[in-house]
């Protein structure tokens, strides 16, 4: 693990994006609100999925530091033929919050993918990246 003690603590902010490429059949099911599978609400149910992974990051990537997570927001909205997932992670503290929002993201597809792969299996999850960082001397702002 890094050594971060010599680091400023400071407001450290990370925005993740992933997006779904969904078939029509689903989309169509979608309709711009959340649907209901078998399992239960899809969007709802893939909010609460990233937020816990979120707050569990550490304990997925060996070398990730726990950090006492301050604010976590996911949201996913349908855009012509996807679902673009967005998660914001904020925190203070000496080191930065990326993987954090990027497991969030991440997980948050997958639980679409499971709670949608009974209607289709054709379902592709890219372009899993980091928009935005803040808080150090490396921060990014990729013009959301």
């Amino acid at each position: 693990m890094v050594d971060v003690s010599d680091k400023a603590v400071t407001l450290r902010t990370a925005m993740a994006e992933a997006i779904l490429c969904l078939p029509q059949k689903v989309l169509k099911a979608i309709e711009g609100k959340d649907i209901a599978s078998p399992k239960g609400p899809v969007f709802h149910t893939a909010i609460i999925a990233g937020t816990q992974a979120v707050k569990r990051t550490h304990e997925l990537i060996p070398f990730c530091h726990p950090l006492p997570v301050e604010g976590i927001t996911i949201t996913i909205k349908p855009k012509d033929d996807v679902l673009i997932i967005r998660c914001r992670v904020t925190c203070t503290n000496k080191t930065g919050v990326e993987m954090e929002a990027l497991t969030g993201v991440s997980i948050a597809a997958l639980t679409i993918y499971d709670m949608c792969k009974s209607m289709s299996h054709a379902m592709v999850i890219e372009r899993i990246h980091l928009l935005e960082k803040t808080g150090d001397k490396s921060d990014i702002h990729a013009g959301i």
